[in-house]
């Protein structure tokens, strides 16, 4: 089945009313017209960390979201979105446990990646430890001791050593995590999934002498094996990946979908600095074959999503106008990131407070990533407008909490009703309708102080038109009969 170019949302299994049968019952009743393009629900799966991102196995889902016959419920009526973390799985799964227990002699042991696997004597020479794209400081290795035999096993671990990280990455290029994952996507095929989010997929090779992180060509070769498996099976492939913005120009070259991670930085660049110039250069280049996002449950990617494109000075101030709104920031780390002593990789912070509450600015940059090129996803936390939740990040000492507040019914029913909300499931409707979105897009000529964008299919058009002075959008559509209607989101 296609994607639908319709507007889909994003959420937590428990962020809308506490579990996967009250997320139903919200969709049904609030939402069924409004999202669509279908739903991407974040990990349901049992987990050990990082809100779902370090499962333990992807058959089950955690008790305290609800069933696999709940997700299928909501697949009766939405298309389903899930996440498979191919790079890594969960430091407490079964898998792996058995590894720390039998070491070698496991039947699992081959699905994790042994320092010898990649350096003969297993003992990487600095200068390739040096080369290494790193998200955690240090090195990406963790030590294990086998329990049986108390040999000393050294694991690749990107996101942390064992002191610290719940994922522990896979092999992918042995049979049997290739069989696993085969195994994982005829599951999510028989669940009615329609689409897969290959989380974290840029990890996934490792080679010597190399970053370690897109490895070219590689990565397009595993690619295109888990996008071949996964159309076998009826579903979709989405590989997520955070680097340069060409890298994603080069992935949609290869026909697969992509993320457009630059759009909610320049979005925001934009309404700040007041200028189109950079934004309407950039939409007239970018992949078609691409899901966009202005918010997530990380934040807005910054570096390096976005390096080549803001000079540093305009994303410092980027950045620094968020935190003075609110926000804290997601680092780089890496050595290979932070030029010129900017480190910002990601900023965590929701869009509506990222925009200081400003109802027309917000309204401003959901008509702009609603008229880019692409599959729009809109984030549970900015379809209700919400705020930065400090009080979540004190509580959990996660800085990325500001973005995840998890809304009762009444919360919702009450951002509901705010006229922020109502504006903005009004334009998703126009956005679900207008068939002109599947016809041609261009940039229409304009001054710094306004963007002028336009989708034709046929004798119909669509016209959105934004003053930067007043943030304010005007949307002029025809229709196939010639009549000429404005619309104010």
């Amino acid at each position: 089945m296609p994607v639908k170019n319709q507007v889909q949302l994003i959420t937590y299994p428990d962020s809308l009313g506490g579990n996967l049968r009250a997320l139903n019952e919200l969709l049904l009743r609030y939402f069924a017209d409004v999202y669509e393009g279908g739903l991407h629900i974040l990990p349901p799966f049992p987990s050990s960390g990082d809100r779902g991102f370090a499962p333990l196995n992807y058959k089950e889902i955690d008790p305290r979201f609800g069933t696999w016959e709940d997700i299928r419920r909501i697949g009766e009526r939405f298309d389903v979105q899930v996440d498979l973390m191919v790079n890594h799985i969960s430091r407490q799964s079964a898998y792996f446990q058995d590894f720390v227990r039998r070491g070698r002699a496991s039947e699992c042991a081959d699905l994790f990646i042994t320092l010898d696997k990649i350096w003969p004597d297993g003992n990487p020479p600095q200068a390739d430890v040096a080369r290494i794209f790193l998200r955690k400081p240090d090195n990406p290795f963790s030590t294990v001791t086998i329990q049986e035999t108390g040999q000393v096993e050294r694991i690749w671990t990107s996101f942390g050593t064992k002191d610290w990280s719940e994922q522990i990455d896979l092999d992918v290029c042995s049979e049997a995590t290739r069989n696993l994952l085969v195994e994982y996507l005829a599951f999510f095929s028989q669940q009615k999934i329609k689409i897969v989010r290959m989380d974290a997929i840029g990890y996934v090779v490792k080679k010597p002498g190399t970053r370690c992180f897109m490895v070219e060509p590689e990565i397009y070769e595993f690619i295109d094996w888990i996008t071949g498996v996964a159309h076998s099976f009826g579903l979709e492939v989405l590989p997520e990946v955070h680097d340069h913005y060409t890298v994603q120009f080069k992935l949609a070259a290869h026909g697969y979908w992509v993320y457009d991670f630059v759009l909610p930085g320049l979005i925001l660049h934009t309404l700040l600095d007041k200028s189109s110039r950079k934004l309407r250069d950039y939409l007239r280049i970018c992949p078609r074959n691409q899901f966009t996002t202005l918010d997530c449950h990380d934040g807005i990617p910054v570096q390096p999503d976005l390096d080549g494109v803001l000079t540093v000075d305009e994303a410092k101030k980027m950045v620094d106008t968020c935190l003075q709104r609110g926000a804290n920031l997601n680092r780089i780390l890496s050595p290979h990131g932070a030029p010129c002593d900017f480190d910002a990789h990601q900023i965590n912070c929701t869009y509506y407070s990222a925009l200081n509450g400003d109802d027309d600015a917000y309204l401003a940059s959901r008509a702009i990533q609603f008229f880019a090129p692409g599959v729009p996803q809109v984030y549970y936390v900015g379809a209700l407008a919400g705020r930065n939740d400090q009080r979540a990040v004190d509580r959990t000492r996660e800085g990325r909490a500001i973005n995840r507040h998890n809304y009762s019914v009444a919360e919702v029913e009450q951002a509901l009703r705010t006229p922020v909300v109502r504006r903005l499931v009004k334009l998703i409707r126009f956005r679900n309708r207008c068939t002109a979105f599947n016809g041609d897009f261009t940039v229409l000529d304009s001054d710094d102080q306004h963007l002028r964008l336009c989708w034709r299919k046929d004798t119909q058009q669509c016209v959105l038109t934004v003053d930067l002075a007043t943030c304010r959008p005007v949307i002029e559509y025809q229709d196939e009969t010639g009549q000429v209607s404005e619309y104010l989101p």
